[in-house]
């Protein structure tokens, strides 16, 4: 396979990214203040990037029109746009294309994709055309697209097989995968597959983030960046050091306790409580807030660890 224009490559996000989770007001709709303060934060603290509108985003409870001036908002704040990573991954295709145009000309350094995920059993050649007909449609040379390769959740794959075609058509285009399969070998195959040719590989977890970068991955997008940035990031600028194994240990433990709560609640718990403001819990439904006893624990198994969120009361709270 033929290396990736370097020059694209060069100027790609690497290290710790998260997919920022959304706050929303007592009436459901988002709030763009808070969402922007917390997305300064999280830059300040130890993300390379942001893939805002991710899962744990709340991105599928979101209208294309929200997402788009959320993006808007967040560039007006003074978030660079060359440290966003937006999702921009639909059912229909029209969507993805108006999102991924949308993106691409407020310049954005990529775009994370998911699979058309409602329907079942696709082949890869129905896939292939979804992305392809995107990439023709946005007909723009500064699109960079990633694709996000989440099974246990979106129930459609994407094949190493499908990336070596789409990589062979657009090398130009496709940037890399985040790979939230949770199966350290399906990333490796990956890694082994396509990272010497330039394709960014990102593990869905910072549970990976050590074994990633040995193997000659590019980082993690994770949801735990929401609350723990820094010492995830500290992982990432020091994975050669003989620290390295102790540093992922602790991100790894804070992770396995988030991992015994429903995720995007327990982010949100956790903001809500570390940064003083109760409105943060707010999630849209269908997602349902977690239970006082649940989010208490939570933040009883996070105290006993060590667990503390610096600054953040002063980034979050309105």
């Amino acid at each position: 396979m033929l290396p990736i224009h370097m020059a694209a490559a060069a100027n790609r996000l690497k290290g710790v990214l998260a997919p920022a989770v959304t706050p929303f007001k007592a009436d459901l709709s988002p709030d763009a203040e808070r969402y922007a303060r917390h997305c300064k934060w999280l830059l300040a603290s130890g993300c390379a990037g942001l893939a805002v509108f991710g899962t744990n985003s709340e991105a599928n409870s979101l209208s294309v029109d929200e997402r788009m001036v959320l993006l808007e908002a967040l560039v007006q704040s003074g978030v660079p746009a060359a440290k966003l990573m937006p999702g921009t991954g639909c059912c229909a295709l029209t969507d993805s294309v108006r999102l991924t145009a949308h993106a691409v000309a407020l310049g954005c350094a990529g775009v994370l994709m998911l699979p058309p995920f409602y329907y079942k059993g696709l082949p890869d050649e129905g896939l292939y055309r979804n992305f392809a007909e995107v990439i023709e449609r946005v007909a723009d040379a500064r699109l960079q697209l990633y694709l996000y390769h989440i099974p246990p959740v979106a129930q459609v794959a994407i094949s190493l097989g499908l990336i070596e075609r789409l990589l062979k058509a657009y090398p130009e285009v496709l940037a890399g995968v985040k790979d939230s399969s949770g199966d350290w070998s399906n990333t490796r195959a990956m890694l082994e597959a396509f990272a010497r040719s330039g394709f960014d590989v990102f593990a869905g977890s910072e549970v990976f983030l050590l074994d990633n970068l040995r193997s000659g991955g590019a980082g993690c997008i994770t949801a735990t960046g929401n609350i723990n940035p820094a010492a995830i990031d500290n992982v990432y600028r020091n994975w050669r050091s003989p620290h390295a194994e102790r540093l992922q240990q602790d991100i790894a433990a804070t992770r396995a306790i988030m991992q015994r709560y429903p995720m995007m609640a327990a982010l949100k718990a956790v903001i809500a409580h570390w940064g003083r403001d109760p409105g943060w819990a707010t999630l849209r439904p269908p997602l349902t807030e977690l239970a006082p006893q649940q989010a208490a624990a939570l933040v009883a198994e996070l105290t006993a660890a060590g667990f503390s969120m610096g600054g953040l009361s002063d980034a979050v709270a309105v």
